[in-house]
């Protein structure tokens, strides 16, 4: 289908991205990568007024370090991000996850701050960014506000950006000496997942220390599995590791749709989990 009808702006800079953000009010949407948000236009599921496409900003794109953090560009192409050396170095997570990401085409042209903003519970970077207490920056006429990951997705396709705000950086906590696996199922490579898990594990003394675990597709937001990360804590072995897994879908509400069930979502989120814990735990 062909959209609607709508107003094309191309600003140069932050600032003028944002004051043609406030300038529009909540009929203007922000072009990145273009992967989610034309899909929708052509579908005329969404039909803003105006787009603001801002790839012709150069400061949101790249990499950077800032002592134990990672600050990424929200323009950083998925394929950047893969390929980036402190990206690889101390946040494997991230790299292995958004290596699963549709397929090349889809990698060279998304963006790392667009599939956040998006707000999609069925995309594959949300619950990284979560199960790695990763923090998003916002600018907006009011200034620049800090955003941890768990508060700021709020509802399917919903997040905490205010219509006169851009998300302009991610900051990722270093994951050094931790573990980490990303496990999905999906249908085909380039479908959305069914039902993904994002785990990190920090080992001692031959045990789990401490275990995060972030769920993908089990509610209308990404998930921390609370109460799994609880159990591991302590588990030295696989058959350990299998009992706390059960406890992975403890407060998710996994939805009804074509792909499955509840009830198959539930049963792949203790599997998944369990796959993902015992890979970064190096027990698998």
């Amino acid at each position: 289908m062909i959209p609607a009808a709508f107003e094309y702006a191309r600003p140069s800079s932050v600032d003028e991205a944002v004051r043609t953000l406030a300038d529009a009010g909540e009929d203007a949407k922000v072009l990145a990568g273009g992967q989610s948000l034309l899909p929708l236009m052509r579908l005329r599921l969404a039909f803003p007024e105006l787009v603001v496409d801002v790839n012709r900003i150069p400061e949101l794109r790249g990499v950077r370090e800032d002592g134990d953090t990672l600050v990424i560009g929200a323009m950083t192409t998925h394929h950047d991000v893969i390929a980036d050396p402190l990206v690889r170095r101390h946040a494997g997570l991230l790299a292995a996850a958004t290596s699963t990401v549709a397929d090349p085409a889809v990698r060279h042209r998304g963006t790392f701050g667009g599939s956040l903003a998006h707000a999609d519970p069925a995309g594959d970077l949300p619950a990284v960014v979560l199960v790695m207490n990763g923090e998003l920056v916002a600018q907006g006429p009011r200034g620049r506000r800090t955003i941890p990951a768990r508060e700021f997705f709020v509802d399917y396709l919903q997040s905490a950006l205010e219509p006169d705000e851009l998300l302009v950086e991610v900051r990722i906590p270093k994951a050094d000496g931790w573990g980490f696996r990303y496990e999905k199922f999906h249908r085909i490579a380039q479908a959305w997942p069914i039902v993904g898990v994002a785990a990190l594990v920090r080992r001692g003394d031959g045990h789990i220390a401490e275990a995060r675990v972030g769920l993908t597709n089990m509610g209308t937001t990404p998930l921390r599995a609370a109460a799994a990360e609880e159990a591991l804590s302590g588990a030295g072995d696989p058959d350990a590791v299998a009992q706390a897994a059960q406890e992975a879908t403890q407060g998710t509400r996994p939805t009804q749709d074509s792909s499955a069930s509840p009830e198959y979502r539930a049963h792949l989120a203790r599997v998944l989990t369990k796959r993902a814990v015992l890979a970064a735990a190096g027990m698998g």
